[in-house]
């Protein structure tokens, strides 16, 4: 039952029963689960078990659920036999960075549904409590009756990181205790607290200054202050008066239509004062264009939780990273037992998960994020009979959503549009050759038209050395999984030792490919790259290459021009079997369309990663500038647009709000209060990449100020992210807090709160101000670096309608580890250049 269909007196109820507690069994894969005692916390702000042995940890807050389903459709579930509960009593939630589920069984049905519509309904946000200061009580509250000792109020100041004489919060604490029973804090006391510590002198600068020294802001000052400062225009008096209403507490406030203090605070902490465009919520772009011209949202191995060898495999990633964006996923397709076909990561210790279950998920979250075309990268590595069974299941499950279109790719002059293809799931895989006989149910396709990444293959890499014009050739045979092994050979070998090897041939591997999945290939087929040369350009053709790292060898320009009219994939190498990510904005700034992350790992290059399909509604596609669809661009020129106009960016970093400690802090809570800075990255090209830090405020992590401009100039702020980081200095280093990476096209001007990823109420102020900046930008030490390096190397051919996988890595561990490296040795001069080289391409990736 939805929660929206339930009147106010049913939905009260339903609360009281879950704050009364259920028994319920708690699956976790064992024989029988473990029967635990739920119930919804006082404040209904999370959910809490017992008996457990780390009470503390035994709860969920209602903000960290993404999702509560009905029914066992979860993993766990599928670990026990079919009879073995009443899917009406079962439940699973959806929680966590990770994605991690609980699953519960009930003991009827009844129960099960007045927690599911509960839960639904605290999920939509509907509450009647204020949820910043009710998870700060709730929190502090160590000893759980209610109230707030003025021990556990101190204890909460040094979590928040306000550094206060104890005379000044006893005082501040008797101001606030007004009620009879003295010596504590109720919920309502607390809240007039908090506002007590929580009032913003910023904001009341900023404030008084647009109302002529008056304690509120009328509408006609409150306009003022908005088309100067927010640059916003058509104002209307309805729109000014709908900000008042909704956001000034005070009735009497409310009487005369004017804004004090607590409500410009309101106001200035809602998504109307977030540096992130409103209305990049929503698709923006123009989607009628070919797929070509577009940055394509993409995931790696999607089936893994963690790493390459060990982790498991689940059926819940393809939802999640469907919900998340994703328009690319893949599907690691092997024979498995009873003529099931099973996914999983092939010569590794990966647990496997049935293909019919993973098309079953992608068909029912396809589209419930995103409208736009999903395409299926299949690694197919099953025998006829299992592949006949996997074109069965795709299309009885899919139908309708599976493009089978009757076109004749060999006359179209261009790709189909994201918005032609809404709703259509597309599949990459082997196509059989044109001339095989029609009536032929299978046929042979050569290993030049896989697209498997655990075929050995073997490509040339041309490195020039910075004094002398000859090439050296090393032949690098893709190394099939034996990780361990690999890498200890490796290491053992000697740097003397490299020897060159050039053997241009080896012989053709070729597998059988079933009609049935090979008709389901439209737009997406797999070929090797060297047949962008040989066959001229086919716009369903999809290349796979290994090239190892070796993408920038190419000329960028010529880089650019081979993505102006075909698909490109760039994926991770084998040799990150953490299932690491690398940086994606090298390869987004050459045109590359999909480059593919492992999305089950967090980090850096996944928030950057998030940060530009973010600009666009979160659609997974992202329409590529004017210059990387046609054109001659150089992305690592320094002066890459000539004529065009330069962007300059100056933020103003003024405070900090509720800054926390850092997560990985020895001491947690009772740790010393942290001396937080702002650092603010460019990620672009390089001529646009640069760093700049704010100072350190000492012992402040609840209300810091800095009040300092940081200035930036811009080539092209097309595909510019910014990235803001806060830190806390130590003497011995430094300690990432938090932080949140916004588009340059995606930024708000005037005065704006960068809310940290993650952190509800932490948040840095800034004056945000973007101009157009006349004369030459100066490139930056980062561009120069590139130079230096002479990352433009000879290659590259210009064709289309083609798709390339090239696989990347760190290091120079692939070229060291190569069988084939066994005649010449190098010179060691040669060899210290290729070492910097490598620890220089390191650094960028």
């Amino acid at each position: 039952m939805a929660p929206q269909s339930l009147g106010v007196s049913s939905m009260e109820r339903c609360m009281c029963t879950m704050q009364t507690g259920t028994q319920m069994t708690k699956l976790k894969g064992k024989k029988n689960g473990l029967v635990r005692f739920f119930y919804l916390d006082e404040h209904k702000s999370c959910i809490r078990w017992r008996p457990s042995k780390k009470h503390d940890r035994a709860k969920i807050s209602i903000d960290s659920i993404h999702e509560v389903c009905e029914g066992k459709k979860s993993e766990i579930f599928r670990r026990y036999a079919e009879s073995r509960f009443n899917p009406n009593c079962c439940f699973s939630i959806y929680y966590g960075d990770r994605v991690k589920s609980l699953d519960l069984v009930s003991t009827f049905a009844e129960e099960a549904r007045t927690w599911i519509s509960g839960l639904k309904y605290l999920m939509a946000g509907i509450s009647d409590e204020d949820s910043l200061a009710r998870r700060q009580r709730t929190q502090a509250d160590k000893n759980g009756d209610g109230a707030l000792s003025i021990g556990e109020v101190h204890q909460l100041l040094h979590k928040l990181n306000v550094n206060l004489p104890k005379q000044k919060v006893r005082e501040m604490f008797q101001e606030a205790d007004s009620d009879e029973i003295q010596g504590s804090l109720t919920f309502d006391e607390f809240c007039s607290f908090f506002k007590i510590i929580s009032t913003r002198r910023d904001l009341y600068l900023i404030m008084i200054s647009y109302s002529n020294q008056k304690e509120v802001l009328d509408l006609h000052d409150l306009a003022r202050f908005l088309e100067t400062e927010q640059k916003m225009r058509g104002l209307t008096r309805e729109h000014l008066v709908d900000i008042v209403s909704k956001f000034e507490p005070c009735p009497e406030n409310l009487q005369h239509m004017v804004l004090g203090i607590d409500g410009f605070t309101n106001y200035m902490r809602s998504p109307a004062g977030d540096i992130f465009n409103p209305e990049h919520n929503q698709v923006n772009h123009d989607m009628t264009q070919p797929l070509s011209n577009y940055f394509i949202a993409t995931s790696h191995n999607t089936y893994l939780t963690g790493d390459q060898l060990l982790s498991q495999s689940r059926v819940e990633m393809y939802s999640y990273v469907l919900q998340a964006g994703c328009r690319c996923v893949e599907v690691d397709c092997w024979d498995g037992q009873d003529g099931e076909p099973i996914i999983h990561h092939g010569y590794t210790l990966t647990s496997k998960i049935l293909f019919k279950d993973v098309i079953e998920t992608i068909n029912k979250y396809a589209f419930t994020k995103s409208q736009y075309p999903v395409i299926l990268s299949i690694e197919n590595h099953c025998s006829v009979p299992q592949q006949k069974k996997m074109a069965e299941y795709l299309r009885e499950i899919l139908q309708d959503k599976l493009d089978l279109s009757n076109v004749n790719v060999h006359e179209c002059k261009k790709l189909p549009s994201p918005e032609i293809l809404k709703g259509k799931v597309l599949v990459k895989g082997k196509k059989l050759p044109a001339n095989l006989d029609p009536e032929a149910e299978e046929g042979d396709v050569s290993d030049e038209d896989t697209d498997n990444e655990e075929e050995e293959e073997e490509e040339y890499i041309t490195e020039n050395n910075l004094q002398d014009e000859n090439s050296i050739m090393f032949k690098q045979p893709k190394q099939k999984r034996c990780f361990g092994r690999s890498i200890l050979r490796s290491f053992k070998r000697k740097v003397s030792s490299i020897s060159v090897s050039i053997t241009p041939f080896r012989k053709r591997k070729t597998m059988r490919l079933s009609r049935a999945l090979s008709d389901l290939v439209k737009y997406t087929k797999s070929v090797r790259v060297h047949e962008i040369e040989t066959q001229g350009s086919t716009i369903n053709q999809y290349s796979s290459v290994t090239v190892m790292n070796q993408i920038l060898l190419l000329k960028p320009g010529e880089l650019v021009r081979l993505n102006q009219r075909q698909l490109l994939r760039v994926y991770p190498s084998n040799f990150r079997v953490d299932s690491s990510n690398f940086n994606p904005q090298a390869y987004w700034n050459a045109g590359c369309h999909m480059v593919a992350m492992n999305y089950q790992t967090e980090g850096q290059m996944l928030e950057v990663y998030r940060a530009k399909f973010l600009s666009n509604g979160n659609c997974g596609y992202i329409l590529k500038p004017k210059c990387m669809i046609k054109g001659v661009f150089n992305p690592v020129q320094e002066d890459p647009l000539p004529g065009h106009k330069k962007t300059q960016l100056v933020l103003k970093i003024i405070s900090g709000q509720q800054l926390p400690k850092p997560k990985d802090s020895m001491f947690g809570d009772r740790g010393e209060i942290i001396d937080p800075f702002v650092e603010v990255e460019i990620i672009g090209l390089p001529v646009d990449c640069s760093k700049q830090q704010t100072r350190v405020v000492d012992d402040n992590g609840f209300n810091p100020m800095w009040e300092e401009t940081l200035v930036f100039n811009i080539q092209m702020p097309q595909i510019a992210l910014v990235r803001f980081q806060v830190w806390d200095h130590d003497p011995i280093g430094r300690d990432f807090i938090g932080q949140r990476t916004v588009a340059l096209t995606s930024m708000m001007p005037g005065y704006r709160h960068v809310y940290l990823d993650g952190m509800a109420e932490s948040s840095v102020f800034v004056h945000v101000s973007i101009h157009d900046l006349a004369g030459k930008v100066k490139a930056s030490r980062e561009l120069t670096e590139l130079r230096f390096m002479k990352l433009q190397r000879q290659g590259g051919a210009s064709s289309a309608g083609c798709l390339l996988q090239i696989p990347i890595t760190v290091g120079l561990l692939p070229v060291l580890n190569r069988k084939a490296l066994t005649s010449t040795p190098l010179p060691i001069s040669r060899v210290l250049k290729v070492l910097l080289w490598t620890a220089r391409v390191k650094l960028i990736t």
